[in-house]
């Protein structure tokens, strides 16, 4: 049930004014916590990340976070009636609304006669890090709006057409008079027996019930390019709801999200990433083995490096989306383990280092101590 789930903005940990780029790291630090590949075979963090995605899903979408702020969980169970649903969900349209305290709208009839564009579809789609990275090929599968086959989208039994209303003569719209403080105002609403389509439907189809459209789903075989990243959209023209009165179709928009890496964190088409090394690697350098797009690969740490020491390996990062000549960084930041758990001989040993070391050998822990003596 609806009432039983944590609240999206508990569950990632951020407030509820939080803007889209807190959401967004809240997301990925949490998703990386409980990502099934770092936690395997532990059934509580894989309900914890279905749990953060859930939540990430609806606060990173604009839409689906205002529904969700003023109904709650409710907006998006089927169950509550709710369900999203907008005015064109109840049966009738926003224009009547407005008929009814000013008197109708000149333009009303216009659009209902004239082409209307169909509705965008809007479809969100999850990538792994390397889908993203390097680009694939994705099958999706979405509801849209089209029209009926069987009547063309007239809405009138095969074999029978619409016909023009006679109470409108097919404008769609009709004169009204009222009387007002002013005397009496003349003006146009759309007509009660068309409802300002201009034509009426003696049989109507037994597909679409008079309505000319039904809902279908569709599947699309889509070409992810290389380097797009979390939160980018790819707009495939034409693709959404069909349109009335011979307007053009609606757009899809597919919207992408990005799993976390379990090395990596990206940020545009930089890549970043910390390599642990040893107390004596950091000390007399080495060539270690760090992590690549390509793969492990070989690199010299110099000697004497401190931790936290950012190596930066150029056009080792992303590449543009839709431009492969142009490819960013990765930035290797260096974190000195100390170790631990050691045994008396090593500790021992330890100790002659340090003595035979002074303070010569550590110019910031001397620039950290004449600094303290003068304050």
């Amino acid at each position: 049930m609806a009432d039983t789930k944590r609240d999206y903005y508990e569950v990632l940990g951020v407030d509820k004014s939080a803007d889209d780029a807190a959401i967004k790291k809240a997301y990925r630090t949490l998703a990386k916590k409980y990502h099934p590949d770092l936690n395997p075979g532990d059934a509580a963090a894989e309900k914890n990340f279905k749990e953060v995605n859930e939540a990430y899903d609806v606060l990173s979408d604009p839409d689906k976070r205002a529904k969700y702020d003023q109904y709650g969980h409710a907006a998006f169970d089927p169950a509550s009636g709710m369900g999203g649903a907008g005015f064109g969900d109840f049966g009738f349209d926003i224009s009547d609304i407005f008929s009814s305290f000013f008197g109708g709208s000149s333009t009303a009839g216009t659009r209902r006669n004239g082409p209307i564009r169909g509705d965008n579809v809007n479809v969100r789609l999850t990538l792994s890090f390397e889908e993203a990275v390097f680009g694939c090929k994705k099958e999706v599968s979405y509801y849209k709006v089209q029209q009926c086959p069987d009547c063309g989208g007239s809405g009138a039994a095969p074999g029978t057409s619409p016909k023009t209303c006679t109470a409108c003569g097919g404008s769609g719209q009709v004169r009204v008079q009222q009387r007002t403080l002013f005397g009496m105002m003349q003006s146009s609403k759309p007509c009660d027996v068309c409802r300002g389509t201009g034509k009426t439907i003696e049989n109507k189809c037994s597909r679409c019930r008079g309505s000319g459209f039904e809902r279908v789903q569709k599947t699309l075989e889509v070409n992810i390019p290389a380097g797009i990243d979390d939160g980018q959209q790819i707009a495939l023209r034409y693709q959404g709801s069909d349109g009335m009165n011979g307007g053009t179709a609606g757009d899809l928009n597919i919207i992408i999200s990005v799993r976390p890496h379990s090395v990596f964190e990206r940020d545009g088409d930089d890549l970043y990433c910390d390599v642990p090394i040893t107390f004596a690697e950091a000390a007399l350098g080495a060539e270690i083995d760090i992590q690549t797009l390509e793969g492990s690969q070989k690199y010299t740490i110099p000697e004497g490096t401190q931790t936290g020491t950012v190596f930066t390996l150029r056009n080792m990062g992303v590449q543009r989306v839709n431009n492969p000549k142009v490819r960013g960084n990765l930035y290797l930041t260096v974190n000195v383990e100390v170790p631990k758990n050691l045994t008396n001989e090593q500790k021992g040993l330890l100790e002659k280092f340090a003595a035979s070391c002074g303070e010569s050998n550590y110019s910031k822990r001397q620039s950290f101590f004449k600094k303290h003596r003068k304050n």
